[in-house]
């Protein structure tokens, strides 16, 4: 399915809302140092006081598009008017559903919403808002991710993104069980044996033989995945963490390979 270099994939840099001006900085140096790239998407954190809505709100001063992520644990269905609100006022108009994992905290209140009723519901209520679904590539067997993206796909989703890849031979598997699905690959940054350590006992990560914990090769990876993106015709999202953006994606994100795109 491999098709010629000639697909513009749309970029998005995923942002750690630490504080309002943590967010600040990075939006500035996005402006800066990428000005080309006109998406951030930001996770809802429960550490962190600074909400996805509100981080997203914030970084459309700075950048055209902002995807906030929604946690199905942590909406109520039926009482879904506030977060629609606040979509529509806020202009956000697209939203990244994620399951999301349960409180720590016993004193925060969770429900037993799935991603694919809530996506059923905001497409439901704002069918002029753009959902995307979460794609898990490490949980569980090919045949039941496939199964379940497909689920959120038929609730609405207009597209996935993954958790980060490290290998483009099992992006290039999933690329083929999704044909025609608008997919944002994941990259990100492992710089540390304690990272590392992490991403395998927690998220169950797969790595090649050749990984190394290190910056240069999750740059590497980064070009590498960005080229994929740019033969199959699929989209990408890079993932700093603790990296600072322009020492991660310096050199890689191009105004050629974000088709040139200068956020207003």
């Amino acid at each position: 399915m491999t098709q010629a270099k000639s697909h513009t994939p749309r970029i998005s840099i995923e942002l750690v809302p630490r504080s309002v001006e943590a967010l600040g900085l990075e939006l500035d140096a996005i402006r800066t140092h990428f000005p080309f790239v006109d998406t951030v998407n930001i996770p809802d954190l429960t550490r962190f006081s600074l909400r996805s809505i509100d981080a997203c709100e914030l970084s459309q001063r700075h950048v055209r598009r902002a995807i906030p992520h929604v946690r199905a644990v942590a909406t109520n269905l039926r009482a879904l008017t506030p977060l629609l609100r606040y979509l529509d006022d806020a202009e956000l108009h697209e939203v990244l559903v994620v399951a999301g994992d349960p409180p720590a905290d016993m004193g925060t209140p969770s429900y037993p919403t799935t991603s694919v009723g809530l996506i059923r519901a905001i497409k439901s209520a704002l069918p002029h808002v753009t959902v995307y679904a979460a794609l898990d590539p490490y949980r569980q067997s090919l045949a039941r991710e496939r199964d379940y993206a497909f689920e959120k796909l038929d609730a609405g989703a207009s597209g996935l993104f993954t958790q980060p890849f490290f290998d483009t031979r099992l992006m290039q598997v999933y690329a083929e069980l999704l044909q025609g699905v608008t997919l944002y690959w994941g990259a990100t940054t492992v710089t540390s044996k304690r990272s590392f350590g992490y991403w395998q006992n927690r998220n169950h990560a797969v790595f090649p033989a050749h990984f190394e914990p290190t910056l240069e090769w999750s740059r590497a990876f980064a070009r590498e995945a960005l080229t994929f993106a740019q033969t199959t015709g699929t989209n990408l999202y890079f993932m700093p963490i603790k990296e600072d953006v322009r020492a991660f994606l310096e050199g890689i994100l191009t105004p050629e390979a974000c088709g040139a795109v200068v956020a207003q």
